[in-house]
């Protein structure tokens, strides 16, 4: 054997693109009610509000009036888009065509978005009135404080998902009907998985849904993971996790646009390249304030 064969020694290089490690789209879009819909702000629901019955306590009175409360709730859009170029020189040096690839990438990119929107409706200020010119705000008495049940600031309970129920059963949300639902990050999972309750089998009443180790369902919540739950500060001053806990019809995702992508080829730039694009507008509100709760949790 020649001394000299290093000198066809090969290198081999990949076929296959992978993404990095991502959110892949929207993960909180199945937990909301949605709608279509077009121009500059759209109302997904008007809202009456309960009335009181009279006891009639004379005979052939006159015939009184009652005037329900009534509202509008408003969802405004955002415009969202995303550009990435290919240029064709580079192609030529490439074995894989990395097109495909950059349009999953920003297919995930705008479900973020979507779920962004989401997050900064369920808590901020929504648009109400005949003109959207009410600024609604969180209902501040369907808050879970961060030491509930607790001599100091802790993560998610048992006992904290208790009063999130507690609260929404004194506000008339109808549990058999309604699905019920929490969006948490790993934190709060694994606050859970702490929890004597959630892992005893001596439990049984409270017997949490699994799959493959990760609580689905559990006190007839719906869990869903998502790490972009944004901090806030809690009652004692401190920072925690935001974590909502919610009835499906107390909040609304409004879609103008669907996510849209196309891959075409630029002819005002040099070297022709391609070009793949991604657009959607979408806007999000709470469509009722007492079917949602705020729970503080600390990290663990």
């Amino acid at each position: 054997m020649s001394i000299n064969i290093p000198a066809h020694f090969v290198q081999q290089f990949s076929t296959n693109i992978q993404l990095l490690l991502q959110q892949k789209g929207s993960v909180l879009r199945q937990s909301v009610m949605t709608g279509s819909h077009f121009g500059k702000q759209a109302s997904p629901v008007d809202q009456i509000g309960a009335v009181v019955a009279n006891k009639v306590t004379q005979r052939f009175a006159p015939i009184g009036r009652t005037d329900a409360p009534m509202d509008r709730r408003w969802v405004l859009p955002t415009d969202y888009d995303l550009n990435q170029l290919i240029d064709t020189f580079d192609l030529l040096r490439l074995i894989t065509d990395p097109k495909s690839s950059y349009v999953q990438n920003a297919m995930h990119a705008m479900g973020r978005a979507m779920d962004d929107e989401l997050l900064a409706a369920i808590f901020g200020v929504n648009k109400t009135g005949v003109d959207a010119s009410v600024n609604t705000t969180f209902l501040a008495a369907n808050t879970v404080n961060v030491d509930h049940a607790a001599a100091a600031a802790s993560g998610l309970t048992v006992a904290k998902l208790r009063q999130a129920k507690k609260l929404l059963m004194k506000n008339q949300v109808d549990m058999d009907s309604e699905q019920i639902y929490a969006w948490i990050t790993a934190d709060q999972h694994d606050d859970l998985l702490a929890e004597t309750q959630v892992i005893s089998s001596d439990f049984n009443g409270l017997k949490p849904v699994l799959d493959e180790g990760r609580i689905t369902r559990f006190l007839g919540i719906n869990f869903i993971h998502c790490e972009r739950i944004p901090e806030g500060t809690d009652n004692l001053a401190g920072t925690s996790d935001q974590i909502p806990i919610f009835a499906k019809s107390g909040m609304h995702l409004g879609i103008w646009s669907e996510m849209k992508n196309d891959v075409s080829q630029r002819k005002d730039i040099q070297s022709l390249p391609f070009q793949a694009y991604a657009c959607g507008t979408f806007g999000a509100t709470r469509l009722e304030e007492k079917k949602i709760v705020k729970v503080f949790c600390r990290k663990s």
